[in-house]
């Protein structure tokens, strides 16, 4: 499939496909917008669960919201019988909020056919298909994945200030308009107000459309309005940034969709850059 999304009539065609790996990669905070609130919780049948706050992140790191190692990834998709043939489909409970971030991290770390389903859970919920009221636990058989990360998938703020005047890398910050001017507080203690210098701003909820992502052609003009210098095949480096890594990968994902690759993520984000006294702040 070319587009890295999926959509919620193809995922209830393939519910049954035995390559399918389906995964909830919902999170317990939502920063940036106003969360969904179920009252109780609920699934897409045959759904795992994975935790990005716990064993998909690398819990012993200075940073808020960091990459597991190859090793914490490799155990846990082993658990959820991932495949390197699975198809695997990732959704959250937002719409889309955190199961980009999810996709990044299967995708940085070796995993070819990984998708996310447009719309998520909200989406699933508003056409009236089933759900089931648990996820499943664990698969019968252990996976073969092997965790390799990219070295180029994620920056640290170490190679974002080395490219500030790198006119082949660009910076675009996930974050609202007020949080990017400072004219907002932080919500996390000890960060400063403010943005990556020479950083460029697109809020992650300029690219949604209800829950969905807004169609590929109008992502594509999105981003050329964001700077007409930044379109595919022109050899730019896109590095995205937000508050932790999570919504940055809301705007990456919609790159992608809108046809660029040289796609990567400061993982460390504002939280790591803005709490950094040494580096410069615009």
């Amino acid at each position: 499939m070319a587009s890295p999304l999926v959509t919620t009539d193809w995922l209830q065609e393939n519910l049954d496909n035995e390559r399918l790996a389906l995964i909830d990669a919902s999170m317990a905070t939502v920063i940036g917008k106003e969360p969904i609130v179920y009252d109780h919780p609920v699934w897409i049948p045959g759904s795992y669960q994975i935790d990005l706050e716990g064993t998909l992140c690398d819990t012993g790191s200075s940073q808020l919201h960091a990459f597991p190692t190859e090793e914490q990834f490799t155990q846990e998709v082993r658990r959820l019988g991932i495949m390197p043939n699975s198809l695997v489909v990732l959704y959250d409970n937002q719409g889309i909020y955190s199961a980009p971030r999810a996709w990044w991290i299967l995708r940085s770390m070796g995993l070819q056919q990984v998708f996310v389903l447009d719309g998520g859970l909200p989406q699933w919920l508003a056409e009236g298909r089933d759900t089931v009221s648990a996820p499943v636990r664990e698969a019968v058989s252990s996976g073969s994945v092997v965790g390799n990360l990219g070295p180029s998938r994620v920056r640290d703020s170490a190679y974002v200030l080395q490219h500030l005047e790198d006119e082949q890398v660009a910076v675009i910050d996930a974050r609202s308009r007020a949080r990017f001017l400072a004219q907002a507080p932080e919500p996390r203690p000890g960060v400063r107000g403010g943005h990556i210098p020479n950083s460029l701003n697109l809020p992650f909820t300029e690219v949604l459309e209800g829950y969905r992502f807004k169609p590929a052609s109008e992502l594509a003009e999105t981003f050329k309005n964001l700077a007409p210098n930044l379109h595919p095949g022109n050899g730019h480096q896109l590095v995205f940034s937000c508050g932790s890594g999570v919504t940055a990968c809301i705007i990456l994902l919609a790159a992608k969709v809108a046809g660029y690759d040289q796609l990567s993520l400061y993982d460390g984000s504002w939280a790591d850059w803005g709490s950094d006294e040494s580096l410069p702040v615009a």
